[in-house]
């Protein structure tokens, strides 16, 4: 018995990631059409390219959070709280504890841990 083409299904992880890149492609101004092409072709590719192996992803939102963290830092004067609180639609609390743990993080970084020794 044979299956027709209909009910051939894509693994759940590449039909999630042909949808995004079509959902995508639409925002960024291509046809539905090119756009649904598009999504296929991406996740085609990866199945081609990768198929058979297993992949643990991290979840990235740790890159997503420092990203966020050292703009909002960057952009600290000193006193806009308010101003960005508004801006990334967060409470001034939350604010001043992303600029804490950033000033933390600089800190630690250029300061040399108790163990860390330098040849001469």
């Amino acid at each position: 018995m044979t299956k027709s083409v209909m009910s051939i299904k894509r693994h759940e992880l590449l039909t999630h990631i042909a949808s995004s890149v079509e959902n995508d492609a639409i925002d960024f101004g291509l046809s539905a059409d090119v756009a649904s092409q598009l999504g296929d072709n991406v996740a085609t590719t990866i199945s081609e390219l990768f198929g058979g192996q297993n992949f643990t992803f991290p979840r990235d939102y740790i890159f997503k959070l420092n990203q966020r963290d050292l703009q909002i830092y960057d952009e600290f004067k000193g006193t806009n709280y308010a101003e960005l609180s508004r801006k990334y639609n967060m409470t001034e609390r939350g604010i001043r504890k992303v600029i804490d743990r950033v000033h933390k993080r600089m800190l630690k970084q250029k300061q040399p841990g108790l163990f860390d020794f330098s040849e001469e």
